[in-house]
C-alpha cells in the first residue's frame, strides 16, 4: 500500500546581514551627450588657435598706455583698435667714415736701461727714491771712491817722477849736440841720447793715460742715469760689494715719456698700412683700456715688424705716445685703434637699423604713405655707431632705428620722434589706469566714457 508522500513546502529565503541585492543596471547614456562634448572640445581649440593667429599680427601688442583713452575721447579701451606701429625713423645721409683696424697690443718703455756698477767696490748709497723720475745725467748711487782716488794720486806722481828724468834727458841732449860739432864726443853718445829722450816722452805719455784712467774709474765710483725715466725697485742694498761683471744690475730705468706699443693687426689688413706708410703717411693710433671703453692716449704709428708671425697670421706694428698724462703703464694691456683711411662721400645708416634674418643683410624703409618696406642692402665698413651702406638703398629713405622688432612687410606704422612715449594720438598721461579712467578718481563712470571695463 503506497503512502502518500507530502511535499515540504520551501524556506523562506532569509538575507543575510551585511548582503544586498545586486543593483539593476543604469541604462546607458544618450549618445547625444558624448556630442555636446565634441563640438565643445572643436570650439575651444578654435579659440586658441585664433588667440595664437591673432598675437603674431602687427600692432597686435598693446602699447604703454593704451587700453583707455582719456576722458571718453575716444581712446581706445577693451576691445579698442591697436592701431599703426610707433617707430622711429632717419634719414640715409651722405657722410665720411673712417676705415679703422682693431689689434691688441703691451704698453712697452720707449727705452729701458740696466743701470750696472762699472767698478767694483762698495755700495755706500743710492741717491733716489723708488719709482722716481730721475733724469739723464742725475747721479743714481755711489761707490766707495778712494781706492780710485789713490790710483789718481800714484798716476800723478809717476808723471811727475818721469817728466823730471825727461827735462834732464833734453838739457843732455842739447848738450851733447853742442859737444858733436867740435868732435868732443862721438855721434854715438848723442843718438843714444836723442833714444833715451824719446823714451821719456812714450813714458809721459803712458803716465798721462793713467792718470786719464785713474780719473775715469773716480767719475765710475758714481753711478749716473743715463736715460730720462722711472726708477724701478732696487735690486742691491748700500752696503753690499759690487762688480762690474754682476748681471743683475742695481735698478732699472724705464722710459715712459714717450712710450711705445706693441700691436698685432691680421696679416691681410697689412698691405694697406704699408701703402700708407711707404707714401709717407702719419697713421693715427687710439689707444684703450681692456674693456675696450675708455681712451686712453692718442699716438701715432712708427714702424712694423719686418716678418709675419706664421703661427698665428698676424704682423706686429709699433705706435709711439707721448704719454703725458703717464695713462699708459709698461706692460698694460691695451686695444689699439689704427686710422688707415677716411672713406668720403659714402651712405651711412645707425648701426641699429641694420637687421639679420633668413633674407640676410635688410633694413626697414618707410615711404611717405608710413608704409614699411623690407629691403635687402649690402653693407660695407661698420663703425660703433654707422654703418656704410653699398646697396639696396639710396638717399634719403627713411629707415627705421626703433621698433623693428614688430615690423613686417607692408605694414603701416606710426613715425614719432626719440624718446616719446609709445602711445596712441590723444593719450593723457595723467589719465587713470585700468579701463582709461577719463577723469580723476572716475571711477567706474570714467571707465565706461573711456570704453575700458568697468571696476
Amino acid at each position: 500500500m503506497n503512502t502518500p508522500t507530502k511535499t515540504p513546502e520551501p524556506f523562506p529565503e532569509v538575507h543575510q546581514p551585511g548582503h544586498h541585492e545586486p543593483t539593476p543596471a543604469r541604462p546607458a547614456k544618450p549618445k547625444k551627450r558624448g556630442l555636446l562634448w565634441l563640438l565643445f572640445l572643436l570650439a575651444l581649440l578654435g579659440a586658441v588657435g585664433y588667440a595664437v593667429w591673432f598675437a603674431g599680427q602687427p600692432g597686435a601688442i598693446p602699447q604703454k598706455g593704451q587700453g583707455g583713452g582719456g576722458g571718453g575721447g575716444g581712446g581706445g579701451g577693451r576691445g579698442a583698435p591697436l592701431g599703426p606701429v610707433p617707430v622711429v625713423v632717419t634719414k640715409v645721409t651722405r657722410s665720411s667714415i673712417p676705415v679703422i683696424l682693431n689689434g691688441l697690443g703691451n704698453v712697452s718703455p720707449y727705452y729701458t736701461v740696466v743701470v750696472k756698477s762699472r767698478v767694483d767696490g762698495q755700495l755706500m748709497k743710492m741717491d733716489f727714491n723708488e719709482g722716481d723720475l730721475v733724469k739723464q745725467g742725475q747721479v743714481l748711487c755711489e761707490i766707495d771712491p778712494r781706492p780710485y782716488q789713490v790710483q789718481l794720486d800714484i798716476a800723478e806722481a809717476t808723471l811727475a817722477h818721469d817728466q823730471a828724468l825727461l827735462d834732464n834727458a833734453k838739457v843732455d841732449q842739447k848738450r851733447y849736440q853742442q859737444l858733436v860739432k867740435t868732435d868732443a864726443i862721438p855721434s854715438q853718445q848723442l843718438d843714444t841720447q836723442n833714444a833715451l829722450v824719446a823714451q821719456y816722452e812714450g813714458t809721459i805719455k803712458q803716465d798721462n793715460a793713467n792718470i786719464e784712467n785713474a780719473k775715469l774709474q773716480l767719475t765710475y765710483s758714481k753711478v749716473r742715469a743715463e736715460i730720462t725715466g722711472v726708477v724701478g725697485l732696487r735690486l742691491v742694498d748700500p752696503g753690499n760689494i759690487v762688480h762690474a761683471a754682476d748681471a743683475n744690475g742695481m735698478v732699472t730705468i724705464t722710459q715712459v715719456q714717450p712710450i711705445a706699443v706693441l700691436f698685432t693687426i691680421p696679416e691681410d689688413s697689412l698691405p694697406q698700412v704699408v701703402q700708407k706708410l711707404r707714401a709717407g703717411a702719419q697713421l693715427a693710433a687710439d689707444a684703450y683700456n681692456r674693456e675696450n671703453s675708455k681712451k686712453l692716449a692718442s699716438g701715432k704709428l712708427v714702424t712694423l715688424d719686418n716678418q709675419i708671425d706664421n703661427t698665428t697670421g698676424t704682423s706686429k706694428l709699433k705706435a709711439v705716445f707721448e704719454n703725458k698724462d703717464n695713462s699708459l703703464f709698461p706692460q698694460q694691456f691695451v686695444n689699439i685703434r689704427l686710422l688707415v683711411d677716411t672713406l668720403t662721400n659714402q651712405l651711412v645708416v645707425p648701426n641699429v637699423a641694420v637687421q639679420n634674418g633668413q633674407q640676410g643683410t635688410f633694413v626697414y624703409t618707410v615711404d611717405n604713405d608710413s608704409v614699411v618696406h623690407l629691403k635687402t642692402v649690402k653693407v660695407g665698413i661698420t663703425t660703433e655707431t654707422s654703418a656704410d651702406i653699398l646697396s639696396g638703398i639710396s638717399d634719403g629713405d627713411r629707415v627705421v632705428i626703433d621698433g623693428t622688432d614688430r615690423l613686417i612687410e607692408g605694414a603701416t606704422v606710426r613715425v614719432r620722434k626719440a624718446g616719446e612715449l609709445d602711445n596712441p594720438p590723444g593719450y593723457d598721461p595723467t589719465a587713470g589706469g585700468r579701463g582709461g579712467r577719463g577723469k580723476k578718481g572716475g571711477g567706474k563712470k570714467g571707465g565706461k566714457k573711456g570704453g575700458g571695463a568697468p571696476q
